[in-house]
Formats: structure tokens, C-alpha cells, sequence
């Protein structure tokens, strides 16, 4: 039999053992999401942007001078909103773990009825 000790111990050990399993998890299902991501962008690129050479060919910023750019910045803009929304779904997770971590996850009675001391 083991003593109080050892069993926080080996408790500890597994929640942490848990936490990271968790986090790898999400780590791979974001990479898988993004690749998928990146590939569904890569398709809309193809049949939004046009076939056809640049006028200066080699200066990839040049490209936006054509008359035809606008599946670029379209598949930019794109892109553009993907990240900030992943970024802002990261943070909002970031956040809830930290409350479920903390226990500040409850609302203060004394909040919830308006009074303050």
C-alpha cells in the first residue's frame, strides 16, 4: 500500500502525463486543420486565378499590378481571416483552461446579484 504522499505523487504524475497527451492532440488536429486549410486555399487559387505569365517575371510583387490579381488578394484576404479567427479560438481556449486551472471558472455570488464590498 502506498502512503498519502507517493499516491499525490503518481496523481500528479498522470494529470500531467493527461495535459500533455491533451495538448499534443490539439497541436496535431490545428496542424491537420490548417494543412487542410492550405490546401483548400491552394484549389481556390488555382480556379480563381487566372492562367497566364507576369510582366516581370520573377518579382513575385508584381503579380498585383495585373489586371487579373483579384483571386490574389481575394485568396489573401482569405487567409488573412483564418488566421485571426484560429488566433482568436487559440486565445479563447488559452483562457477557459487557465479559468478551469484556476478555478475562477465560477462567478462570484456577490458579482452575480450586483453587490460589491
Amino acid at each position: 500500500m502506498y502512503d498519502t504522499a507517493r499516491r499525490v505523487a503518481l496523481v500528479k504524475q498522470r494529470v500531467r502525463e493527461n495535459t500533455r497527451r491533451r495538448q499534443r492532440r490539439e497541436a496535431i488536429s490545428l496542424s491537420a486543420a490548417c494543412m487542410l486549410l492550405f490546401a483548400v486555399l491552394m484549389q481556390a487559387a488555382g480556379t480563381v486565378v487566372g492562367p497566364g505569365q507576369t510582366a516581370a517575371w520573377g518579382v513575385f510583387g508584381a503579380m498585383l499590378l495585373r489586371e487579373d490579381a483579384g483571386g490574389y488578394v481575394l485568396v489573401a484576404v482569405v487567409s488573412f481571416a483564418a488566421a485571426a479567427a484560429i488566433t482568436a479560438l487559440c486565445f479563447q481556449l488559452r483562457i477557459r483552461e487557465n479559468q478551469k486551472k484556476d478555478g475562477t471558472g465560477k462567478p462570484d455570488p456577490q458579482k452575480q446579484e450586483g453587490k460589491t464590498t
